[in-house]
């Protein structure tokens, strides 16, 4: 389809306003092309919109940094073609973008590089930070007061890994290595780092990391995002612990977790109807129901106004296709999630928009594919298996 636009006022409620770039009838953006990890800033000298991406063939052989114009944020954008330094393409797969305070635009690359961009952001003027990693991929930068936080991933392919970070005084540097952005072994709660969003409120700023779970091969039906708010203590910055959901005081400028007020359905409650080869165990000390078997599915018919589903999400877990109902038998919600985690962890991977009250069905069964992948070395990531896994159900009523 190409790039869409979605805008909001609260960052919850979603508005979809346009196909900003659409697909390319030939050319570097056309079919079977690849183009991802989008960007768009405002040159404020111009006015102008400005878009770039990576852009790439299906197999990762023809990476490069392109860009596109338009005169409104929702488009129409014209693709103009690689971004160019010193007349030649940059040939990276990972990019981000950093507008500074004077209005400065800069492109990011992998390996922590940063390009300060022309005045009218549409080439390269010149190279403000060198290399400071031989990994640092998804490459994420954002300025707290008089500090520059520089947020990176290691090279896992699609896997997740444990995302680390620099700060900085100047663009370009010293850069102090700081660690890690979350704890040990969570995988910087099964995400990669894309961009930090500033939620200004009346009394300072929340930092949102906003993370890409991607979720190969299945990326656009299954790859999701994971927001949450950004600690700080001094100027070490870290993502302590995983919020369900949470909201910003608009006064304050604090963030706050969020209790999710919903009935729980226990994966062994006779409401749920399991049919096919199901299991009943424990691991990770919580009770679960699993299935590998295509055939396998279970349902629930429920009255209320949502439903979640909270499972164990596992290094053998796959795909569970979720389809949502209504009593006449009309699909609401017809979703692909993705249940595989190489660090085990009971979380929320599903939940049903606000529906108005009455009587629905939530129909839960086995794919039979599994995220599973191997780099450009051979190497193989992914899931081990097809299964899927029960942990409970949440239905606020």
């Amino acid at each position: 389809v190409g790039f869409n636009c979605y805008s909001s006022k609260d960052l919850y409620n979603w508005k979809f306003e346009s196909i900003a770039l659409p697909v390319q009838k030939s050319g570097k953006l056309g079919p079977n092309r690849v183009g991802e990890r989008v960007k768009v800033m405002k040159n404020l000298k111009s006015g102008e919109y400005v878009m770039f991406m990576h852009v790439d063939t299906l197999g990762y052989k023809d990476q490069f940094v392109g860009y596109a114009v338009a005169k409104k944020i929702t488009g129409p954008y014209e693709f103009k073609g690689p971004l160019l330094f010193n007349g030649k393409p940059i040939k990276k797969w990972d990019m981000g973008i950093f507008q500074d305070v004077n209005g400065k635009g800069y492109l990011l690359t992998h390996g922590g590089v940063i390009h300060e961009l022309s005045d009218d952001y549409k080439s390269i003027k010149a190279e403000t930070n060198k290399q400071i990693s031989s990994g640092f991929e998804s490459p994420t930068l954002f300025k707290r007061g008089d500090t520059y936080y520089f947020i990176g991933s290691h090279l896992t392919s699609w896997e997740k890994n444990d995302n680390y970070y620099y700060t900085a005084k100047s663009l370009g540097g010293p850069w102090t290595a700081r660690g890690l952005i979350a704890p040990k072994d969570k995988l910087t709660w099964n995400s990669q780092s894309t961009f930090v969003l500033a939620i200004e409120g009346l009394k300072g700023y929340t930092y949102m990391y906003m993370g890409d779970r991607w979720s190969y091969p299945r990326q656009l039906s299954a790859a999701t995002y994971v927001w949450q708010p950004i600690s700080f203590d001094g100027d070490a910055m870290s993502i302590p612990n995983y919020n369900t959901a949470w909201t910003v005081d608009v006064i304050t400028s604090e963030a706050k977790q969020k209790t999710i007020d919903h009935k729980v359905i226990s994966n062994n409650d006779d409401r749920i109807k399991y049919t096919g080869n199901w299991k009943k165990s424990t691991l990770e000390n919580i009770p679960v129901t699993r299935a590998d078997d295509k055939n396998a599915s279970c349902k629930i018919t429920f009255t209320g106004t949502r439903i979640g589903l909270q499972t164990l999400v596992l290094p053998d877990n796959g795909y569970a296709n979720i389809v949502l109902t209504n009593k006449k038998g009309k699909i609401l919600v017809k979703n692909l999630v993705d249940m595989y985690s190489k660090a085990p962890t009971s979380t929320l991977v599903f939940l049903s928009p606000l529906l108005p009250k009455g009587e629905y069905t939530l129909t839960i069964s086995v794919a039979g594919e599994r995220p599973n992948w191997s780099d450009k070395k051979k190497n193989n990531y992914g899931s081990t298996a097809n299964n899927i896994t029960i942990e409970k159900l949440l239905i606020k009523e």
